[in-house]
C-alpha cells in the first residue's frame, strides 16, 4: 500500500505510547517462561468481550464493498493465517502486489507491512486493507457511514459493541472495528511447535546449527526467527530489479531506481504459509532460501535445513478453536 498511510494512522486516533493494558477480565494465558505480555496501546486494552467482537467481524465479509472479503479469507487458519496464494485479488478483481504475511504472534510486532510505511499497530494495519487504493483489496474507503450502520443494523453487533466498548458513545465506528480487530489478532498466539517444545529430530538439530552457522538467523533471530526491521536481500522480482543477478549481494554501482527492501518475515509456521517471499514467487521454501541466500549455501544440508524450519510448524495453533469461524449463534443473545 503506497497512498493514504497518514489518514489510515489517523483514522484510528491511537497513541502512540504503549502500556501493558489489559481489562478486568483478561488474563495472558499460556506464555512460555521468558515471554513477556505484549505491549498494547494504551487507550486499547484487552478484554474479553473485545476479543469476541474482533473474532466475529475477522471473519465477516460485511466489512468488504460488497460482502464478498473478510480478513479469514485472506489471513486462514490452517495456513498459518496467510491464504495458499502468491497474492489475492480484492473486491474490484484488481490482483494484490504483497504476498499475504501470517499473523502468529503478531502481539509482539512493532512494524507491519513488507516495506517501512510507518505503520506500527495492528489498529492502524487494518485500515490498509478495508480502505487502502493501491491496490483495493476490501474497498471501504469512504465508507465510514456505510459500514456504521450495516454493522449498527445487525442486534448481535449493537450488543457486542457495547460490550465491548462499555463507556464509548455511539455505535460501530472504524475506531472500535479496528480496535476489536486488533485485539483479537493478540490472541493469535504461537509457542507450540516442536522447536519451542524442544522436540526436535536428528535432522532437525543439525538443521538448527545450519540454520545459525549460515548466518539466517542475523535477521531471523530473536522468538519469532524476525528481526521486524525492513532489508534488501536481493529478492526482488522481475521489473522491481533482475533477483536472479543479485542473489542477496549488493546492487551493482550507479544501480537506480534504488532497489526495494522488504521486512522480514517471521518463519514460525513457514512449512504452512507459502507461497513464500513478498511477491509469492517461490513455490517452495527451498527456492525461497536459494533465491536470496544463495551465498551462504555452499555445503549446506538442504534436507536438514527444511527439517529444521518444519519443526517450527504449531499445529495446535493451526488447530485452535478459540481463532477459528465463530458459531453463527449470537454470543451476546443472552
Amino acid at each position: 500500500m503506497r497512498v493514504g498511510i497518514a489518514a489510515i494512522i489517523g483514522a484510528t486516533a491511537l497513541l502512540a505510547t504503549g502500556v501493558m493494558a489489559t481489562g478486568p477480565d483478561w488474563q495472558w494465558q499460556d506464555l512460555p517462561a521468558g515471554v513477556a505480555a505484549p505491549v498494547l496501546p494504551a487507550d486499547n486494552p484487552m478484554s474479553a468481550a473485545k476479543v469476541a467482537l474482533g473474532r466475529r467481524l475477522f471473519y465477516d465479509r460485511a466489512l468488504s464493498r460488497d460482502g464478498s472479503m473478510a480478513c479469514a479469507d485472506c489471513h486462514q487458519q490452517a495456513r498459518g493465517f496467510s491464504d495458499g496464494l502468491p497474492t489475492h485479488a480484492g473486491v474490484t478483481g484488481d490482483m494484490g502486489v504483497r504476498n499475504v504475511p501470517g499473523l502468529a504472534n503478531v502481539a509482539w510486532r512493532s512494524g507491519f507491512t513488507w516495506t517501512e510505511a510507518g505503520i506500527t499497530t495492528l489498529e492502524a494495519q487494518a485500515m490498509v486493507p478495508m480502505t487502502g487504493t493501491r491496490p483495493v483489496e476490501m474497498g471501504m474507503a469512504g465508507s465510514d457511514a456505510e459500514l456504521g450502520q450495516r454493522l449498527d443494523a445487525d442486534p448481535c453487533y449493537r450488543r457486542l459493541f457495547v460490550r465491548a466498548f462499555p463507556t464509548a458513545q455511539g455505535g460501530a465506528t472504524y475506531a472500535k472495528v479496528t480496535a476489536a480487530l486488533g485485539a483479537f489478532q493478540r490472541t493469535m498466539i504461537s509457542f507450540g511447535s516442536a522447536h519451542d517444545r524442544g522436540a526436535l529430530s536428528p535432522l532437525a538439530r543439525k538443521g538448527a546449527t545450519q540454520f545459525a552457522a549460515s548466518g539466517c538467523a542475523s535477521c531471523h533471530g530473536g522468538a519469532d526467527f524476525t528481526d521486524g526491521k525492513v532489508h534488501y536481500v536481493g529478492t526482488a522480482a522481475p521489473g522491481e530489479i533482475d533477483s536472479s543477478a543479485y542473489g542477496g549481494k549488493p546492487p551493482p554501482p550507479g544501480f537506480e531506481p534504488p532497489p526495494e527492501r522488504f521486512r522480514t518475515p517471521s518463519l514460525r509456521n513457514v512449512a504452512v504459509t507459502g507461497p513464500w517471499l513478498h511477491d509469492g514467487q517461490s513455490r517452495s521454501i527451498e527456492a525461497a532460501i536459494r533465491r536470496h541466500a544463495a551465498a551462504q549455501l555452499v555445503g549446506i544440508d538442504m534436507p536438514a535445513l527444511l527439517a529444521f524450519l518444519d519443526s517450527l510448524t504449531d499445529r495446535p495453533f493451526l488447530e485452535n478453536r478459540a481463532l477459528g469461524r465463530p458459531a453463527d449463534a449470537c454470543p451476546a443473545a443472552t
